[in-house]
C-alpha cells in the first residue's frame, strides 16, 4: 500500500509514468501495477493514463493531498521511532516574536545546533500569530497573555516591562518621581496596532488602567522606540529583555524601582492571565520529542531567572534612582 501510494504521487508530480519509475527505479510496468492496486483497493479511478500522457481524475485530486499527508506521517513516525535509539536528526520548524527572535531566540538555537549537530532548525521571525492546526510548525515561542487554546505551554521567562530613559533626557527634562509624573514628559508610544498589555500600566495607579501619556513620536515597531529612546527622544515602557542590553551599557536608565529578581528552585504558581514568554506546541505531532528537547534547551538557555534579568541586577538597575 505504501509503496503504491509513493507511485501515484510521484506519478502526478511529474506527470509522467517512465520519469516517475526512472526517480523511484522501478520498471515502468511495476509502476503501472502498483497505481492499478491502488485504484482497486478505492474502488475509484484514480489517472487517466495513456501513452503519451498522465491526466489526474477528480477522485485523484480529492485523494492526493491525503496520500501526500500519509506519506509525511509516515516519514516523520519513521524519524520519532528512530530517535528513541539515536542521536535526534531531522527538521524542526519554529516560530518567534521578530524581536525577541533575533535578540534571544536565534542564538538559543545557534547553541541548540551545536549540541545536537543531526538537527536542522528552520527558523520563521515574525509577529505573525501562526495557527499551528493549520501550518506544519513544531514549536512556537510567543510573548504575551496566551488566550485558552489546546496548545501546550511551557513558560519560559517572566515578562516584565520596565520605564526608561536616557541620561540625557532625564538631564534636560527631570526624572519622574511617580508614574503621574508620566503625563508631563515626552513618552515614546506605539501606533497603527492595539498596544501590548501592559503598557503605562502601574499598579494602584489610576485605578490599574493605562495611564493617558502622550509624546512627539508614535511607531509601530518596539525596537525602533527603543533607539529613539537611546537617542533621547523620549521615555519608553519596554520589555525587560528588549532594553536589558540598553540599561547594562548605559544607555538606557530605569526611571523607577525594578522588582527584585526572583531567585527559587521552586518555581512559584502562575496566573493563567499572566504575560510571560512562553513554547507552545501542539499535542500528539510526531516531531513532539525534538520539539520538547528543544523547549528544554531554551528553558536551560534563558535560565531562571532569566540572564537579561540577571545582567540589569548585576549592573545595580534595580537600586538607581532620581539623582
Amino acid at each position: 500500500m505504501i509503496d503504491s501510494l509513493k507511485c501515484f504521487v510521484t506519478v502526478v508530480e511529474l506527470s509522467s509514468l517512465s520519469k516517475a519509475a526512472v526517480q523511484l527505479e522501478m520498471a515502468v510496468s511495476s509502476v503501472s501495477r502498483k497505481i492499478d492496486a491502488l485504484e482497486q483497493e478505492l474502488g475509484a479511478r484514480l489517472l487517466f493514463r495513456s501513452s503519451r500522457q498522465v491526466v489526474v481524475t477528480d477522485a485523484g485530486e480529492r485523494f492526493l493531498p491525503r496520500a501526500r499527508n500519509i506519506l509525511a506521517e509516515l516519514a516523520d513516525g519513521k524519524n520519532a521511532v528512530q530517535e528513541l535509539d539515536s542521536e535526534p536528526r531531522g527538521l524542526l520548524t519554529v516560530t518567534a516574536p521578530a524581536a525577541f527572535g533575533r535578540l534571544h531566540v536565534a542564538p538559543a538555537i545557534a547553541a541548540f545546533l551545536q549540541r545536537h549537530p543531526l538537527i536542522e532548525v528552520d527558523l520563521h521571525v515574525s509577529d505573525e500569530v501562526v495557527d499551528l492546526s493549520a501550518r506544519r510548525v513544531d514549536v512556537a515561542v510567543r510573548a504575551g497573555v496566551l488566550p485558552a487554546s489546546e496548545l501546550v505551554a511551557t513558560r519560559l521567562a517572566g515578562l516584565n516591562r520596565v520605564v526608561s530613559a536616557s541620561p540625557a533626557y532625564l538631564e534636560r527634562h527631570g526624572w519622574p518621581q511617580s508614574p503621574e509624573d508620566l503625563l508631563r514628559h515626552q513618552c515614546l508610544t506605539v501606533s497603527g496596532r492595539v498596544a501590548p498589555r501592559g503598557w503605562w500600566r502601574f499598579e494602584g495607579v489610576n485605578g490599574n488602567q493605562p495611564l493617558a501619556v502622550k509624546g512627539k513620536l508614535r511607531c509601530d515597531d518596539t525596537d525602533s522606540l527603543l533607539h529613539a529612546a537611546i537617542s533621547g527622544a523620549g521615555i519608553v515602557h519596554l520589555a525587560n529583555w528588549l532594553v536589558s542590553d540598553a540599561i547594562v551599557a548605559g544607555q538606557l536608565v530605569p526611571i523607577f524601582p525594578m522588582d527584585p529578581v526572583e531567585r527559587s528552585e521552586i518555581p512559584p504558581r502562575r496566573d493563567p492571565g499572566e504575560a510571560a514568554i512562553h513554547a507552545v506546541h501542539m499535542p500528539g505531532r510526531s516531531n513532539q520529542a525534538k520539539a520538547q528537547l528543544l523547549i528544554r534547551h531554551l528553558r536551560e538557555f534563558f535560565g531562571s531567572p532569566p540572564y537579561w534579568d540577571v545582567a540589569m541586577e548585576a549592573a545595580g538597575a534595580g537600586e538607581r534612582r532620581a539623582p
